[in-house]
């Protein structure tokens, strides 16, 4: 019982890893003066259909919570000049 649970433990950590990893490494670097403002990506996404909760800036990035186009909740993180999307987190 214990060699599966160890198991168990061990898988879940190594898919948890990269995760954290991840986000650890994003960092948009877009001067200041070419970044578009929140309310731009704002619009684009809830032409998409999603939801915005919250923008906010992180590391130089925006970081959107929102529910998709899908009902689902993300956590995305955007850079500022081109509004593309630099990485996705399914939400908790």
């Amino acid at each position: 019982m214990l060699k599966v649970l160890a198991a168990v433990v061990a898988l879940s950590t190594y898919g948890f890893l990269p995760t954290l990893a991840s986000a650890e490494e994003i960092s948009c670097n877009a001067p200041k003066d070419q970044w578009q403002k929140p309310e731009a990506l704002q619009t684009m996404l809830e032409a998409k259909g999603w939801k915005v909760k919250r923008i906010k800036t992180e590391d130089g990035c925006y970081e959107v919570y929102a529910l998709d186009e899908k009902g689902a909740r993300v956590e995305t993180f955007f850079d500022p000049a081109s509004l593309e999307a630099v990485n996705k987190k399914d939400g908790d």
